[in-house]
C-alpha cells in the first residue's frame, strides 16, 4: 500500500504566507463610511460599533478602530486588557477614569489608556457622546497575549493594582540585565501623559500647505506602545507629498471635504453626513 503524501515544512508555510498576504490584501486601502458603522446595545445607554476589527465585519491583523456611544448620565463598567488603547473624543462632553484618576474630556481631546489600566468612560453632558478607540489588540490576541478583565461597578480604590513589576536588581549577569531592563520600561510607561485637550494644541505650517500636530506620541509625553495620534489640517487646494510608512495608518475625517490616493485610484472623503474613516 502506497504511503500518504506529506506535505513539507517549505509547502506549508509557502501555502500559510500566500493566504496571508491574500487576506490582508483584502482589508488594506478600504474606506469605511460613518453610516457603514453598525452601533449596537452593549449595555443600558453604551452602544459600540466596529470600523475594522475582529469583532465587527472588517477583520485587521495588527490595528482595529472601535466606535463608542454614551447616552446623558450612561456610565461604563470598569475593564483592563493587555493592550493599550487611543482614544479620539468626537462629539459631547464626557470623563474617564483611568487607574483612579477621572479625567474630563470634550470634542477634539485625545486620551491614553496604558497597558493593564483600570478605566471607564461617562457621559457629562445633555446629550448623546461620541469616542473612537483605536488599538493593537488584533495583534496581541495573534501572538496569544489578548486578555481581558471586567471588574463591573467596582469604585477604583477596591480595584487590584496592576500586574507586579520586579525591580531591578545590581550585576552583570543577562538575567540582572533582563531586570533592570524591564522595571525601567515599566516605570516609563506606568508614568505617561494620559490627556490632549484641543484647546491646548498648536497646529505647525508644513512646506505642503498643511498645517500638523501631535495628540499622542512620545515627543509630548506619551508612552505609548508603537501608536501614534497626529491631527491634520489641510489649506484648500492643497495636500500632501507622497509619501508611504511600513505600518497600518488609520485616517479619521473629521470636517471638509477632500480626496485621498490610495494605490492606483483616488477616493472621496466627506465626512457629511458624518465622519470616515480610511
Amino acid at each position: 500500500m502506497a504511503s500518504p503524501t506529506r506535505a513539507t515544512h517549505y509547502q506549508v508555510q509557502k501555502s500559510r504566507r500566500a493566504a496571508l498576504i491574500q487576506e490582508w490584501r483584502g482589508y488594506q486601502k478600504s474606506v469605511v463610511r460613518l453610516a457603514d458603522v453598525r452601533m449596537e446595545q452593549t449595555a443600558p445607554g453604551v452602544r459600540r460599533g466596529v470600523y475594522t476589527g475582529m469583532d465587527g465585519d472588517r477583520p485587521t491583523r495588527t490595528m482595529d478602530a472601535l466606535a463608542h456611544e454614551l447616552d446623558p448620565g450612561a456610565v461604563t463598567s470598569v475593564n483592563r486588557h493587555s493592550w493599550d488603547v487611543m482614544v479620539l473624543c468626537v462629539a459631547g462632553w464626557g470623563w474617564a477614569e483611568i487607574d483612579g484618576q477621572r479625567i474630563a474630556w470634550g470634542p477634539g481631546d485625545g486620551l491614553h489608556l496604558p497597558i493593564w489600566s483600570w478605566h471607564r468612560f461617562g457621559n457629562s453632558g445633555d446629550r448623546p457622546c461620541r469616542y473612537l478607540t483605536f488599538s493593537a489588540e488584533p495583534l496581541m490576541w495573534t501572538m496569544g497575549y489578548s486578555i481581558y478583565e471586567d471588574a463591573g461597578r467596582t469604585p477604583a480604590p477596591d480595584l487590584p493594582p496592576r500586574p507586579v513589576q520586579s525591580p531591578g536588581v545590581a550585576g552583570d549577569d543577562p538575567l540582572a540585565r533582563r531586570r533592570r531592563r524591564l522595571a525601567d520600561e515599566q516605570a516609563r510607561r506606568r508614568s505617561g501623559r494620559l490627556h490632549t485637550s484641543w484647546d491646548d494644541l498648536e497646529l505647525l505650517n508644513t512646506p505642503r500647505g498643511t498645517r500638523t500636530t501631535f495628540m499622542l506620541d512620545r515627543a509630548i509625553g506619551y508612552q505609548a506602545s508603537g501608536m501614534s495620534m497626529v491631527m491634520f489640517e489641510i489649506a484648500p487646494g492643497r495636500g500632501q507629498s507622497m509619501h508611504r510608512q511600513p505600518g497600518e495608518a488609520w485616517l479619521y475625517v473629521l470636517e471638509g471635504n477632500g480626496r485621498s490616493f490610495m494605490g492606483p485610484s483616488w477616493t472621496a472623503a466627506r465626512p457629511t453626513p458624518g465622519p470616515r474613516a480610511t
